[in-house]
């Protein structure tokens, strides 16, 4: 696993690297993606997916790419305001892509409500990205979220079966979620307006691999995993809330298929969720963790921070119907692979701490 870098600078007229002209011309020869965000979790994932089936991939992301130097990444902060969009964004030159995969976001729910700031850079992002394929005629695959629908038991508390309503605008639970909305509906606006070909996936707690950097980010299940293998005391935010959590592998399958589906125009302009269909809490999920660690746990236990969701089970059948998509990966299994990677991962961090001090 390489931690050398291979990227460009973070400034408004990015500088190109050696290999820059090579790559615009080899990446006319196969299926060219286009990924915002290529140095997160999903990003990173799918681009390697898709580089290991044969095709070219072009990263744009304001970070360095820590997990693999094999992601062409031009570094480029999105969230500000561009005006020149033709053949890239603001003074960039991009290889000419076949779809454009926009995942670059700001997330964590609650660090939203506590900056709401970051939420504005998301709705700037989508601008931006929507102005680069309305100004180059180049569809478009957005990476939304779950929170769209609001809080379901918080707002319909007499069913006795929960399932998962349409998303209701008028419940949105937090700024993030207003920033998802926000992206959404001028992903809607440019199909209307300018034809802009498009498939919006509704992602829902997404783990597994490239997903440890807590540093940066803290996600709840590198987060666990990390402090439960230290004998660290977790705290749980809401006993009872309940989440689907899709295993990234299945993700990527899923948005695979959208940009094989969305190119070959078999699926275009649907809104579908990309996730796994069942539900845990996440005293279940933490326990899961103790169990593959041989660890016992007693957690703290808070309320559920504000903005964030209470129960959410995807229903994934429009993504079966239309894509083929399945998930084959369970929470418990999902974290047999997590907790194997991260070990793979530790073992290989250290591997390369001790050549460089050698």
């Amino acid at each position: 696993m390489s931690r050398q870098k291979r990227h460009i600078s973070t400034s408004a007229a990015p500088i190109q690297s050696p290999h820059y002209a090579l790559l615009i011309t080899l990446y006319s020869y196969y299926m060219n993606v286009l990924i915002t965000g290529s140095s997160g979790e999903i990003g990173t994932n799918l681009g390697l997916k898709l580089l290991d089936r044969g095709d070219r991939v072009f990263g744009v992301d304001k970070r360095m790419n820590t997990w693999t130097d094999r992601i062409p990444t031009l570094l480029q902060d999105l969230s500000q305001r561009f005006h020149n969009f033709v053949g890239g964004i603001g003074a960039a030159s991009y290889p000419k892509p076949d779809v454009v995969v926009h995942l670059a976001a700001n997330a964590k729910v609650h660090e939203l409500v506590e900056d709401p700031q970051r939420a504005l850079d998301n709705i700037i992002l989508t601008f931006n990205v929507l102005e680069y394929c309305r100004a180059n005629n180049v569809p478009i695959i957005f990476g939304s979220s779950r929170e769209v629908y609001g809080d379901i038991n918080r707002f319909d508390t007499s069913r006795t079966e929960i399932k998962e309503p349409a998303a209701d605008f008028v419940f949105t639970e937090s700024t993030y979620s207003a920033s998802k909305v926000s992206g959404e509906s001028l992903i809607y606006s440019y199909a209307q307006c300018y034809d802009i070909p498009y498939i919006v996936f509704r992602f829902s707690n997404v783990y597994g691999r490239y997903d440890n950097d807590i540093e940066r980010m803290e996600r709840v299940i590198p987060l666990f995993i990390n402090k439960i293998g230290k004998d660290e005391q977790i705290t749980i935010f809401g006993a009872e809330k309940t989440l689907d959590f899709t295993f990234v592998d299945d993700t990527v399958q899923g948005l695979v298929k959208g940009i094989d589906a969305l190119t070959s125009k078999r699926v275009v302009n649907k809104t579908m969720n990309l996730a796994c269909g069942s539900g845990y809490t996440l005293v279940q999920m933490a326990n899961f963790i103790a169990e593959n660690l041989g660890k016992t746990i007693n957690p703290i236990i808070e309320p559920t921070r504000p903005g964030e969701i209470t129960y959410y089970i995807a229903d994934i059948s429009e993504a079966r119907e239309l894509l083929g998509f399945e998930p084959t990966t369970t929470l418990p299994e999902g974290i047999k692979k997590a907790i194997a990677w991260q070990r793979e991962f530790a073992g290989v961090t250290e591997e390369v701490k001790d050549k460089e001090l050698a």
